[in-house]
């Protein structure tokens, strides 16, 4: 019996103790014989597992059991750590610093057991997500570990999980010095081979230098969270630049591929820009399909493989923040896509927002779980986005399982752009913050004293308030308003991923209340704002979030203008709306309901004493960071992130790991931090001691990314 026969064995196995008859699928209900074997802890990326030989009578007595620090693995010292290890048949394995850089571990010492590292190239120098490295992908081929990873210079490398050497007969030969001679695939010329500019390129007499990658005016493509494993074929992610930052209208498409996990062989593309006569082509206007790019799957992916599904989330296609060179809502941005993995071919797909322009893309997968809906089984992958709206499916069929309504958006004004004019709203489960619907209403604005209401009111008068959708004014505006105002109640969910208990269907989301009032929109008039920062490819290298332009095309407009500027105002300092900072909240999601919501931290000092609030009880908002957590049995286990983006955000988060009970939210033991936590954690059993391992880092600090572990002691 092969490993496949055996997994989907198991899978059925397990679905006749969790599953009704009737039902059609079922995903592992959590992590299996003490392992962690993906990044998100199990395929359907929970981030939960059974493991409770640590638990609340014993949380405060967990120690130390090593530090593993990333200071020697890169040319410059790596202030931040977003890959959660994997613990797969008694090994660690995860990557570290923009190097890339693949680690095996021992799991009860922290010892360096391998490492590997790719072969230097230009194209890895220019790649603009070197630091978003989220970890690798395990499988087994012949009863064999192999360890896969796609690098920022987008090659895909299968390496013997025991000696970390590219494993021999599988992909091919290193395109760039001769070295090394197998286990390795060049994944640029399988994502260009059917791009017509690149055609147009071959034809006009262009080379594919693999050393440099993609030449700049086409554009670049990069890799940031692993592959994903389904029923023995590989599905690569793409990562993508950053296009938030690019100036021009071309770009790659972030096509996603399916390889074969023993051989390395393309079986095949799904566009995730739609071609003539494929789903979603007429969504894009003025032929924009032919030129536009990125629209990629940088976030990890979560999969069924007794559907045989993958899902992947998207981003928006270039120029991100400027859509009237590609007008029409833009399929597939913006989306959950739930592939087959055996053809590629689009199962189904919602799009979660239309023509994004405000950096809304995905950053996290669906969470997969089974629920009961009413005495109704369904198996459901629910998906949380930066705006902080929660969209449940049916993973099968992609029907909501509650209905989702359009609402109309305001309209952009900036000459020539294209905006949708209705955007979806789940009726159901509420939003973590209900300020997303409509923005600063007067529900909102702050209240502790009749004066601060009147003047917060008085200046939402001068403002066209909305809510998630507010469009960015022109430069040149002159209307009644100064500007628009908006609200996001998700903030960026990078750094702080959701979890779920998929036996009691809990979901447990970290949140916070952002509103804005956008810079003003500025013409280019053709002249490109590029960064002055980005080096020249073999000059230096690229810092680890540089954005360097790609294209031909300047975009017709760009944010930022010099002429206005287009901030929130506030009363002394003091913001016009409620604050509602480091917030956990936990979903029951068979009913769609909020179990508790608290806010994590206290409201800082800066804030209470404030001099317009002096004698004024003011209620807690949550402090400073986002609420990092993963489910261990009947643990929420949680600690607090100090880092945006690649921000860092004061004071500090508190050096505190937190064990909560997951059903109320009180917490029920802590123990000390050498450093904040970052992004996520996992757990593992290892010859009879469960562990811990927590993501750490602080440059205020100077504390390099690193790895802390902690068991209970002997």
């Amino acid at each position: 019996m092969n490993i496949w026969t055996r997994t989907i064995t198991a899978s059925v196995n397990l679905a006749l103790l969790f599953w009704s008859a009737g039902s059609a699928a079922q995903v592992t209900l959590g992590t299996e014989n003490g392992e962690w074997r993906y990044i998100g802890g199990t395929i359907g990326h929970t981030r939960y597992s059974p493991l409770d030989q640590i638990n609340k009578n014993n949380f405060d007595d967990l120690e130390q059991a090593w530090i593993w620090r990333t200071d020697n693995f890169g040319p410059n010292v790596d202030y931040f750590s977003r890959s959660t290890p994997i613990y797969v048949d008694g090994i660690l394995y995860t990557v570290a610093t923009p190097r890339r850089q693949v680690i095996a571990m021992d799991p009860a010492t922290g010892e360096t057991l391998w490492t590997f590292r790719e072969p230097e190239t230009i194209r890895h120098q220019r790649s603009p997500r070197q630091a978003y490295g989220k970890g690798v992908t395990y499988g087994e081929i012949n009863g064999r570990g192999v360890i896969y990873i796609t690098t920022p210079g987008f090659f895909l490398w299968a390496l013997d999980a025991k000696t970390g050497r590219p494993l021999k007969d599988w992909g091919g030969a290193f395109p760039v010095g001769g070295y090394p001679e197998t286990g390795v695939i060049d994944l640029i010329p399988y994502l260009v081979d059917d791009w017509g500019p690149w055609q147009d390129y071959l034809v006009a007499g262009g080379e594919y230098d693999p050393d440099y990658g993609i030449p700049r005016e086409l554009g670049m493509v990069t890799a940031s969270a692993p592959p994903i494993i389904v029923n023995g074929v590989l599905v690569a992610l793409v990562g993508h630049q950053p296009s938030y930052g690019q100036t021009r209208i071309e770009n790659v498409p972030g096509d996603i591929m399916g390889f074969d996990m023993a051989t390395g062989e393309r079986l095949w593309k799904f566009h995730v820009i739609p071609r003539p006569g494929e789903v979603g082509h007429e969504t894009w206007h003025n032929d924009a399909w032919r030129f536009s790019g990125d629209m990629s799957t940088w976030a990890p992916a979560s999969a069924d493989p007794e559907l045989g599904l993958v899902y992947l989330v998207t981003n928006a296609s270039t120029v991100q923040a400027y859509a009237g060179h590609r007008p029409g809502d833009n399929l597939f941005g913006g989306s959950l896509l739930a592939i087959d993995v055996q053809t590629g071919e689009r199962k189904w797909h919602f799009q979660i927002h239309r023509s994004d322009q405000w950096n809304y893309d995905l950053p996290t997968p669906p969470l997969l779980m089974d629920l009961n809906v009413d005495g109704q089984q369904i198996p459901a992958a629910v998906q949380n986005t930066k705006q902080g709206l929660v969209f449940a499916f049916n993973r099968e069929t992609g029907e909501p399982i509650w209905p989702i309504e359009d609402r109309p958006v305001i309209q952009t004004e900036v000459p020539g752009n294209y905006t949708a004019a209705t955007q979806p709203y789940p009726t159901w489960p509420e939003p973590v913050d209900r300020i997303v619907f409509d923005g600063i209403t007067e529900e909102f604005v702050i209240d502790f004293t009749p004066e601060l209401k009147e003047q917060s009111l008085a200046i939402l008068n001068g403002y066209r308030v909305g809510g998630l959708y507010v469009p960015q004014l022109p430069d040149t505006y002159e209307g009644e308003f100064i500007n628009n105002i908006g609200c996001l109640g998700g903030g960026n969910i990078i750094n702080h991923p959701p979890a779920a208990d998929p036996t009691s269907g809990i979901m447990f989301n970290s949140h916070r209340r952002t509103c804005f009032a956008p810079n003003f929109m500025r013409a280019t008039n053709g002249v490109a704002r590029d960064n002055p920062n980005y080096p020249e490819p073999g000059a230096g290298g690229a810092t680890p979030n540089s954005t360097p332009t790609t294209g031909k095309t300047v975009a017709a407009w760009l944010p930022g203008s010099g002429r206005r500027r287009g901030g929130l105002p506030t009363i002394d300092g003091l913001p016009i709306f409620k604050q509602m900072n480091n917030q956990l909240t936990a979903y029951q999601m068979n009913s769609g309901e909020k179990t508790w919501s608290l806010p994590v931290g206290q409201t800082s000092k800066e804030y209470e004493d404030h001099p317009l609030l002096e004698g004024i009880d003011v209620p807690n908002s949550g402090g400073t960071g986002w609420s990092v957590q993963m489910v261990a049995g009947d643990l929420l286990v949680q600690t607090r992130a100090l880092s945006e983006g690649m921000a860092q955000i004061e004071p500090d988060a508190p050096l505190i790991l937190n064990a909560r009970d997951k059903m109320t939210g009180e917490i029920v033991g802590s123990v000390p931090l050498p450093a904040p936590g970052q992004y996520g954690m996992m757990t593992y059993m290892h010859r009879g001691k469960q562990y811990i391992v927590v993501q750490i880092g602080s440059s205020r600090t100077d504390y390099p990314g690193a790895l802390v572990a902690y068991r209970l002691p002997d």
